[in-house]
C-alpha cells in the first residue's frame, strides 16, 4: 500500500509521535493551522468515514478518546479545541486515510 499515513503508523516514515497504541497513532500535522494541530489516525487503513462499518464504531470512539487525552496533555482542554474529520475531496480530505484533526491553542472561528 502506498499510503503515507500507513507508512507513518508502521514506522516506515519517521515523525514525532505524540501518542501510539496497538490501534492508533497521533502526530503533528506538517501544515499546522493552529498552535496545536495533531492528527489522530487508526493503524488500520480505512479511506474515509463513508467507508466505516459498524465494526469500526469502537475504533472511532477510541480515536476521539485519544484526542481528548492529547488536548489535556497539550494544555488546551480547558480553553477549548476543535476536532475535524474531512471526508472525500469535496470535504477537504487530502490523505485518503481516516484522520481526526485536533486543533487548539488559539480562538477558532465560528463555523456557519
Amino acid at each position: 500500500m502506498d499510503c503515507i499515513f500507513c507508512k507513518i503508523a508502521s514506522g516506515e516514515i519517521k515523525t514525532n509521535i505524540a501518542y501510539q497504541d496497538e490501534t492508533a497513532v497521533a502526530f503533528p500535522d506538517i501544515n499546522p493551522k493552529a498552535p496545536v494541530h495533531l492528527l489522530i489516525i487508526p493503524r488500520k487503513h480505512i479511506e474515509c468515514i463513508a467507508d466505516l462499518t459498524v465494526d469500526e464504531e469502537k475504533l472511532m470512539g477510541h480515536l476521539v478518546s485519544i484526542a481528548n487525552k492529547l488536548a489535556q496533555q497539550q494544555g488546551i482542554s480547558k480553553s477549548g479545541y476543535r476536532l475535524v474529520i474531512n471526508c472525500g475531496p469535496h470535504g477537504g480530505q487530502v490523505v485518503p486515510h481516516i484522520h481526526i484533526h485536533l486543533l487548539g491553542g488559539r480562538q477558532m472561528g465560528r463555523l456557519g
